[in-house]
């Protein structure tokens, strides 16, 4: 009588749904690569307020002074922008264009 009333009484399966597949969050810019684009910019754009975004032209990504201070993040450091605050001297944010943006924007 038992087989009877599982076969009657029993709960569908559950349907599994898949889990979503994990994004992939590039990592943050290493100091280093901040702190080159802040002593060899060579672009500097007012965005108002103080502020000035500053970054690496392609051309001077490839120069040898940053090749040599920063190696194989070199080339990071030309997807890198600093959004920096002239007033009180500090870092607002640091900005990474994504490699299919950089050779959009090229």
């Amino acid at each position: 009588m038992s087989a009877y009333f599982r076969k009657r009484f029993a709960q569908p399966a559950a349907r599994r749904i898949p889990a979503p597949a994990p994004t992939l969050v590039p990592a943050p810019p290493s100091s280093a690569v901040v702190d080159a684009v802040l002593r060899f910019c060579d672009v500097q754009e007012d965005v108002g307020g103080g502020r000035v975004l500053k970054r690496l032209s392609p051309a001077r990504a490839r120069a040898a002074d940053v090749k040599a201070a920063l190696g194989k993040a070199a080339a990071e450091a030309g997807r890198v922008s600093v959004l920096w605050n002239a007033r009180e001297d500090e870092i607002v944010r640091v900005l990474t264009a994504s490699p299919a943006m950089q050779r959009l924007a090229a």
